[in-house]
């Protein structure tokens, strides 16, 4: 891995979208949390990211710590005139989205292909 990787995502540009999906089948530590707000809020900031899609395949549980990055992230994205989409959520953690109101702020798709197209 090179330096300025990140380690908590792996990164596909596609030509219209960036495509994120999660290293991490869970994402509960505080550590991880933090650097992994950090990578996503530097995509946000990039140029070139105004189109990203979150994969969470490989998600099997996330804390409410990471809700609030996700959160930040959804604004960071909205205040630069980008667009988020996210796929492939589990149903139990989409439960918590759905309980939290979360599924009527992000728009949340079937997997990566419906994503993409909903751009």
């Amino acid at each position: 891995m090179q330096p300025n990787e990140p380690q908590r995502l792996e990164i596909q540009r596609n030509s219209d979208a960036t495509v994120v999906r999660f290293r991490d089948r869970r994402i509960t530590d505080s550590m991880e949390i933090e650097e992994l707000g950090r990578e996503l809020y530097q995509l946000a900031a990039d140029d070139g990211h105004g189109k990203l899609v979150l994969n969470f395949a490989a998600v099997e549980f996330l804390s409410s710590a990471t809700l609030g990055k996700l959160i930040k992230l959804h604004g960071k994205m909205k205040a630069g005139g980008g667009m988020l989409k996210l796929c492939n959520i589990r149903p139990q953690i989409y439960e918590v989205f759905k309980i939290c109101g979360l599924d009527r702020v992000f728009d949340i798709r079937a997997d990566e292909a419906d994503a993409l197209a909903a751009f």
